[in-house]
């Protein structure tokens, strides 16, 4: 009985544990700055899109290194 009682509150502590998450309206000012954001530069941004999609015929992904040659 003690086992289940435990087993109990330990389910409910981590369906409680998710409650909270989220960005609460008094905090969205900190996440509009300009340093916040994840692509500073989008002009310079889509450029780079442009180029390696006509390096590498693929488009997205923003973790690419090297050219279309295959010599990373």
């Amino acid at each position: 009985m003690h086992q289940k009682i435990l087993q109990i509150m330990l389910i409910v502590s981590f369906i409680s544990a998710c409650s909270n998450v989220g960005v609460k309206p008094w905090e969205k000012n900190i996440l509009a700055r300009d340093d916040m954001q994840l692509i500073h530069a989008p002009l310079e941004a889509g450029l780079d899109d442009h180029i390696y999609f006509s390096k590498e015929a693929s488009s997205g992904g923003r973790g690419f290194s090297g050219g279309g040659c295959g010599c990373n």
